[in-house]
């Protein structure tokens, strides 16, 4: 037989078996006369990419994979890629978890997650990836290029994912519910969050005073209080706060705005919190009760102050004389003895007061106004304590009792007069 009629029945052999299974028989021939795997590696390594630059290759270079169709052992280069694609069968396995995964790039991806391989580095900043789409992704950062639009508002977005979460504002969909609560949200992100409120769970802690938040936002904001920081300033009066929200609020002082209105007075507010305690004018709502008198207050601070009462705390000092007070507020108007500041000046008269309620009192002489009235005569006072020390002389109460004699008055005025020697009126 002639060498040409030889070449001929060979090829013709060949294209007849290409498809066909190999036999174990088989393979030992093709093992034996395939290339190096570590040849093939050199020139995939020689290889460049559109995107990027590829880092050196990874640990797992050397890994063999197994063909479940044929029990036998090739390097991944070996295993013609034909062969594969007829069978169909998953013949790349990883030594790690024992997953099977049907190509060779399948298999080159998934392998970067043991050996944490980020082979996609970025030419602007060198930040690494694990995948070429992560890198690509990644990329817009520096360009600008944001190529999702929303159809209803045109805003732009540089991934795809990130739309579809915006997309679901105008479709209001909220595909993520609570298992606890069935309240529903638009991220799975969102509801993670949110799931911590039933399980308590607060698993971002502040490594300077230990205290524990549901959100790394939280947190973030929280240590600033530790160090300091105030990234956010005012263009105004260059006014600095920890949080764009408390900015945000700071700035309406500037330009008046009063976003959040009263539907019962249309009062209007700076803030929902704000609004929500003025409503409660209306509504009569006072929902902090102290424990210890089960007396009720619109507003958490205002309850603060009252347990004092009941504590004694007295947690604000001034500085020059030591005397102590409930609130800041009271502070403040009692530091004004020492400054001689009186800030509230009558509109009819002129005169001047250290603060505002002085000021309340003092206008009613002008406008003849007496909103306190007695619940025995109805007399009418211009002041809450005059009618307080008008209802003694209903009751017969005398709280004022002289530490020498033990004599009783109406008044703290009655009874400076008697320890100062003078005969009460």
């Amino acid at each position: 037989m002639s060498a040409g009629i030889m070449y001929e029945e060979s090829v013709s052999y060949v294209e007849e078996n290409l498809m066909k299974p190999v036999s174990v028989k088989q393979e030992e021939v093709i093992k034996d006369e395939t290339p190096d795997c570590q040849e093939n590696q050199k020139e995939t390594e020689n290889s460049e990419l559109s995107h990027g630059k590829v880092l050196k290759s990874d640990p797992y270079s050397d890994m063999l994979v197994h063909s479940d169709f044929t029990n036998s052992v090739y390097c991944e280069s070996e295993l013609p890629q034909p062969h594969t694609a007829h069978i169909g069968a998953k013949i790349f396995q990883c030594p790690e978890t024992e997953k099977y995964l049907s190509t060779n790039a399948s298999f080159g991806k998934h392998r970067r997650i043991h050996v944490g391989e980020k082979m996609f580095a970025c030419l602007e900043c060198e930040k690494c990836f694990k995948a070429k789409s992560r890198l690509i992704q990644h990329e817009g950062v520096h360009t600008g290029e944001k190529p999702f639009a929303c159809s209803e508002c045109e805003k732009c977005f540089r991934r795809k994912g990130a739309l579809t979460v915006h997309e679901r504002i105008h479709t209001g969909e909220k595909p993520f519910a609570c298992s606890e609560c069935g309240k529903y949200f638009r991220t799975k992100g969102e509801l993670t969050v949110h799931e911590r409120n039933h399980t308590g769970e607060k698993p971002f802690a502040c490594s300077e005073c230990d205290k524990c938040f549901r959100t790394k936002g939280e947190l973030t904001v929280h240590e600033r209080i530790h160090t300091g920081e105030k990234p956010f300033a005012c263009s105004e009066c260059e006014k600095c706060f920890r949080t764009k929200s408390d900015l945000t609020v700071h700035e309406r002082a500037h330009t008046g705005e009063k976003p959040f209105a009263c539907s019962a007075c249309e009062k209007c507010c700076i803030t929902k919190g704000e609004l929500t305690v003025h409503e409660r004018n209306h509504t009569g709502e006072k929902p902090f009760a102290c424990s210890e008198c089960e007396k009720c207050y619109r507003t958490k601070s205002d309850l603060t102050v009252h347990e004092r009462i009941h504590t004694g705390e007295k947690p604000f000092a001034c500085s020059e004389c030591e005397k102590c007070y409930r609130t800041k507020s009271d502070l403040t108007v009692h530091e004004r003895a020492h400054t001689g500041e009186k800030p509230f000046a009558c509109s009819a008269c002129e005169k001047y007061f250290g603060s505002k309620g002085e000021l309340t009192e003092h206008e009613r002489i002008h406008t003849g106004e007496k909103p306190f009235a007695c619940s025995e005569c109805e007399k009418c006072f211009r002041t809450k304590s005059v009618l307080t020390v008008h209802e003694r002389t209903h009751t017969g109460e005398k709280p004022f009792a002289c530490s020498e004699c033990e004599k009783c008055f109406k008044t703290k005025g009655k009874l400076t007069e008697h320890a100062n020697g003078f005969s009460p009126v």
